[in-house]
């Protein structure tokens, strides 16, 4: 863990009414499939994260992905396989109370934790030579662990891919029901759009047309912000919150083999 990671301003979210209106923790244990590896990242005292990679090769670019809300690493031994189609690796992170994880959710520890599992990630790659570009990418809430990193971790990544994420933590807060200011909290508090705005490496925002949870404005947002000069915007026609990979499912695998390729 680094010793200056601030994340005192995450202390401010971490209410007991916003936590149980944000968190869906939903345990799951369920086995490796064949050609994945689970591993349990070690986080703070008597907690560890589960993970699970799903591996093409090793030659092959890597993406740590930080899933949305309600989800867990199990759910993805159905999709994984058209990462790893793709000729993608897939490595996905729960959170504390998700999946096999140990603790209970909060913001502040999905900031912190999301460090801890970036560094396992590389050693692993490192231990195990693996010679492709690292990506990390978050959908949903998994948006703020994956733009985090981004911003702090840039000599080591190739690239950022978004899906389905948000700007503003208030704001969407708000969207869902929550009266964000009655919380004292500002709009202009806990931004993803702000961290954007500092992260210079190739970008790929990904969103539905029709998501009423997180409306494709904040994943607009998220673009007009990106100060990288590689930047690309992906608007699925058609698609919610839920559906998008289902509903588009070409052009979204497409432009994500597309970006960890570098042929664009």
């Amino acid at each position: 863990m680094r010793d200056d990671l601030n994340t005192d301003e995450y202390l401010k979210l971490d209410r007991p009414d916003i936590i149980r209106f944000i968190f869906y923790p939903r345990q799951d244990f369920g086995e490796a499939p064949s050609g994945s590896t689970d591993y349990s990242i070690p986080v703070d005292k008597g907690i560890s994260i589960g993970c699970r990679f799903y591996v093409h090769s090793k030659h092959s670019p890597s993406i740590l992905f930080f899933h949305g809300n309600g989800e867990v690493v199990t759910d993805y031994d159905y999709t994984a396989p058209l990462y790893n189609e793709a000729g993608i690796n897939l490595f996905v992170a729960d959170y504390r109370g998700y999946g096999s994880s140990g603790g209970t959710p909060s913001f502040t520890g999905m900031v912190r934790d999301a460090h801890c599992i970036f560094r396992a990630f590389v050693d692993v790659l490192q231990r195990e030579h693996y010679s492709g570009g690292t990506f990390v990418m978050g959908r949903s809430l998994g948006s703020m662990s994956a733009i985090e990193l981004a911003s702090v971790y840039q000599s080591q990544l190739k690239g950022l891919i978004v899906e389905s994420g948000f700007a503003s933590v208030v704001r969407l807060l708000r969207h869902l029901g929550l009266p964000a200011e009655f919380l004292g909290l500002s709009e202009v508090t806990f931004p993803n759009a702000t961290k954007m705005r500092t992260i210079s490496l190739p970008t790929l925002i990904i969103h539905g047309d029709y998501d009423t949870i997180i409306p494709v404005s904040e994943g607009i947002e998220l673009f007009e912000n990106a100060v990288a000069k590689d930047k690309h915007l992906v608007i699925i026609k058609g698609a919610g919150h839920n559906d998008i990979m289902m509903v588009g499912l070409e052009e979204y695998f497409g432009a994500i083999k597309e970006f960890v390729s570098g042929e664009k």
